[in-house]
């Protein structure tokens, strides 16, 4: 009897948390949180869906457009052939590319913008509820973990960036009123964008926290050795990630410094210290790998939590410094905080004698939170001259 008691427990505990709950008796599911684990599980959810063929997401409105960029083109099919595939941004201006009304969430968005090497000049935000500061503000290609306004594959779980230049986001976005997603040129040219963003209206639970998102540059570092990834932050909520773009100001090895997290209070010592940059981003020893040459060189890599997918090689000419792209995802490990949260980490190579030189390189980041409404508004968005990659 004994046994067959631990081969139930065992066989419920493999079996997972859906199993679980539905023998617990599980309330209805409201469409939030689809996985794998949970397809076969109906809800009262709604699909809908914006792009250029619905600007509204209206049920039975798409691919109704009469004029749009492919209007010349579907000039002799008429209606419903590709007529609004994409829109057109003027330069220095703000563009309105989703508004939802209602409660729901924001489950994937799709975008491909045009040129590619503008990506820092487009600067998305996104605003929940009724609010008037965004809780979202990064420039487009960061906020897909592409920094260097350049493509470059990433397989991640939560972002996904594929040929020639699709930008996929996967992270969850719950608000319980309203959603407006924003973009703005701030080129002296217009940009072409195919976007498309897919969500449930659905009811949402009181205790889901709103998903946010802070650029910041610093080229070079303000305080040698010490760059801030995110401060200021004050509510509850949890840290699911970290993306950093960084160039190099000198030769040799960059990445000695570990990244500190600092919850609920914590002054001149954080609860949480990391061990080395590599380390943080679940590499090690530089991400170094030997060629067949026999010499090292660094590994470009992208995993569904961890990766460095960007290494930017100096070639000659106007590429003169080594450049990465680097992303860590805390999907299955939140960093979580009751009242406020600063992020920082450390710019350290070595001197001779086995000496750390702290640095003054370039780095760019994203920090990527939930957090329960209102927030802190953000420091000021660096200037165009300032978000300029040079």
């Amino acid at each position: 009897m004994k046994l067959q008691k631990l081969w139930i427990a065992a066989v419920l505990f493999l079996a997972g948390p859906s199993l679980n709950l539905a023998l617990a008796g599980d309330a209805p599911f409201n469409g939030i949180g689809s996985g794998i684990e949970n397809l076969y599980r109906l809800s009262d959810a709604r699909t809908r869906s914006i792009s250029p063929e619905n600007f509204t997401g209206e049920k039975g409105r798409a691919g109704m457009a009469t004029n749009g960029t492919g209007a010349g083109a579907s000039r002799e099919l008429g209606r419903g052939w590709k007529v609004s595939p994409s829109v057109r941004i003027g330069a220095k201006t703000t563009s309105t590319l989703a508004e939802i009304t209602g409660s729901g969430v924001i489950q994937h968005i799709w975008l491909t913008p045009s040129p590619l090497g503008k990506t820092r000049w487009m600067i998305l935000r996104f605003y929940w509820d009724d609010e008037t500061e965004p809780s979202v503000e990064v420039p487009l290609g960061d906020f897909f973990a592409c920094g260097w306004a350049r493509y470059c594959q990433i397989s991640s779980l939560p972002v996904c960036v594929n040929p020639g230049s699709a930008f996929n986001c996967y992270w969850q976005m719950p608000f319980h009123k309203k959603a407006r997603i924003t973009v703005e040129n701030l080129d002296d040219a217009a940009i072409t964008m195919y976007y498309q963003v897919d969500y449930a209206l659905t009811a949402v639970p009181a205790d889901a926290a709103y998903f946010h998102a802070q650029f910041r540059r610093e080229n070079p570092l303000k305080q040698t050795g010490l760059y801030t990834i995110l401060d200021g932050v004050a509510g509850k909520g949890q840290y699911v990630g970290t993306y950093l773009a960084w160039g190099t100001h000198t030769t040799g090895w960059w990445g000695e410094g570990e990244i500190k997290f600092y919850l609920d209070g914590d002054q001149e010592f954080p609860t949480i210290a990391g061990t080395g940059t590599e380390d943080y981003f679940c590499g090690s020893y530089n991400f170094e790998t030997k060629g067949p040459d026999g010499k090292g060189h660094y590994t470009e890599f992208s995993s569904p939590y961890t990766g460095l997918p960007q290494v930017i090689r100096p070639d000659g000419l106007y590429d003169s410094q080594q450049r990465f792209g680097l992303y860590r995802w805390h999907i299955t490990d939140p960093v979580r905080f009751d009242k406020n949260l600063k992020v920082t980490i450390q710019a350290l190579g070595w001197m001779s004698g086995g000496r750390y030189q702290p640095l003054k390189d370039d780095i760019a980041s994203v920090a990527f939170w939930y957090q329960t409404e209102p927030h802190q508004p953000f420091p000021k968005l660096p200037s165009k001259d300032e978000l300029e990659i040079k």
